[in-house]
């Protein structure tokens, strides 16, 4: 069984820094590759209503719980508040959902998924206009939705809360009114997209940096051709720099990218269904990159988004929007 090590947040509890991401897996993808990882050692696992797998997820998490395979407190679960539900009269409801689908009386960490909200249909959908475009919520207010996700803490629904794809000006705004400090934010960091200003305004607050997309998204571009958008995206592991380094210590690109990005004390969860590349992303602790090296992998930022909202056809007419216009090139 791999080890694996552990952030403290600012509300005290402990963080594994290799997390299991679950984003594109369905529901029998999803539970043998939990059993896998619970197997090699993860006990972080990242969800989310929008993925539609928690169901899937709490059955695996059940199985094990009622073995006493695992015991909870040895678990961190990681679920958020949806951009279709991103409101605070919403929240209450939502959580309530999610523990109900994993099977929890808690999760570990709470957190507001994207500052955007989009309005829905009575039966939940995302509501699209003549064009067939989302329509955008533009009455939510994230600062009234945190106060509503304080209390998810003070019901004891969640241990830590925190958000998701914020940048520094909607960190800001909720820190001013926060009673509970949010404890992570998860954004979309790797060697190509390195968001520097904001992961050091992050630390500077005490706020850890979950990174998603530590290995950049190739399966993004299935959902991106729903919407007619094909573009050229980049694999991580096949940069020349990378593929030398990992050469030099006997390790895979994958456990090269996600070692940088520990060492600078931020969480990855990357996502996989393949049993031994599970094994292999949680075994990155038994080798150290020079600083020679280290800095090799730091030049290589190209400021180059791959998660960028697309598939949420009309995001963009959302005063929160912040994905495409900053960050993809």
């Amino acid at each position: 069984m791999a080890s694996n090590q552990f952030l403290t947040l600012n509300s005290g509890h402990k963080m594994p820094i290799i997390g299991l991401g679950t984003w594109q897996a369905s529901d029998e993808e999803v539970e043998a590759a939990i059993d896998v990882a619970l197997e090699a050692g993860y006990r972080h696992i990242d969800t989310a209503p929008i993925y539609r797998n928690e169901k899937a997820i709490g059955r695996v998490l059940k199985r094990w719980l009622d073995a006493g395979k695992v015991k909870r407190e040895e678990l961190f679960i990681v679920t958020k508040l949806p951009p279709t539900a991103n409101r605070a009269s919403d929240v209450a409801a939502t959580i309530k959902k999610s523990l109900a689908d994993l099977q929890l009386d808690y999760v570990d960490i709470y957190l507001i998924h994207t500052p955007i909200s989009v309005l829905t249909n009575e039966d939940g959908t995302i509501k699209l206009d003549s064009e067939g475009i989302m329509e955008p919520d533009l009455t939510s207010d994230i600062t009234t939705t945190w106060t509503e996700m304080e209390k998810v803490v003070a019901n004891g629904q969640a241990k830590s809360i925190g958000v998701s794809n914020f940048d520094q000006e909607q960190l800001e705004r909720v820190l001013k009114i926060a009673k509970i400090r949010p404890a992570t934010n998860q954004f979309e960091h790797h060697v190509y997209l390195q968001q520097r200003d904001l992961v050091d305004f992050c630390k500077a607050q005490g706020i850890v940096v979950t990174a998603y997309s530590p290995l950049g998204s190739k399966g993004i571009a299935k959902y991106n051709a729903v919407v007619g958008l094909v573009r050229d995206l980049p694999d991580l592991m096949d940069i020349p720099d990378v593929k030398q380094i990992a050469a030099a210590h006997g390790k895979t690109p994958a456990q090269v990218l996600l070692r940088w990005i520990i060492d600078r004390d931020i969480v990855v969860i990357p996502k996989s269904t393949n049993p031994e590349r599970l094994k292999q992303n949680l075994d990155v602790f038994d080798f150290k990159l020079t600083a020679e090296e280290s800095a090799k992998l730091s030049k290589l930022d190209q400021n180059f988004r791959v998660c960028d909202f697309s598939l949420l056809r009309g995001c963009e007419r959302h005063p929160e929007f912040r994905f495409k216009n900053q960050y993809t090139k």
